[in-house]
């Protein structure tokens, strides 16, 4: 699977932070797939967490980004699939810590809490820390069980 595809969705509370992202992620050669919201218009957030949790889980991508007001609520809704591990990091060793440790394949970031400088570090660390495997592999398969 790319490495460098993604795929990206907010709610109208992330759609500018979205967006910022997006642009950031073209200038870094990313192939973004953007499933919306495409507008401010007030949206449920749980539709396009699917969305994104869906498009993970088919194969077509292998991390995902989700946005919306504190980012809680997207990582609340993705967690609900399982083989979704959601992760909603503050700061960049929370971003670190989940990919080296939980493996998470979706990274949920919130506009009103977060600046796009902020965001666009934490996003950096996340897409360029490897999970360590061994054992918390063990717990990720748990996880699933």
């Amino acid at each position: 699977m790319d490495e460098r595809k993604i795929v990206i969705a907010s709610d109208h509370g992330g759609f500018d932070l979205k967006n910022e992202l997006i642009k950031y992620l073209a200038s870094i050669d990313f192939e973004i797939c953007d499933l919306g919201t495409y507008n401010k218009e007030s949206c449920d957030y749980p539709y396009y967490a699917k969305k994104v949790s869906e498009a993970i889980l088919c194969g077509d991508f292998k991390k995902g980004i989700l946005v919306c007001g504190t980012g809680i609520g997207m990582q609340i809704s993705a967690n609900r699939f399982k083989g979704i591990r959601a992760a909603c990091p503050q700061n960049c060793y929370c971003a670190r810590m989940s990919r080296q440790h939980n493996d998470s394949n979706v990274l949920t970031l919130g506009q009103r809490v977060l600046g796009v400088d902020a965001a666009i570090e934490i996003l950096n660390v996340w897409l360029n820390t490897e999970f360590e495997g061994g054992r918390h592999q063990r717990r990720i398969d748990m996880l699933d069980e």
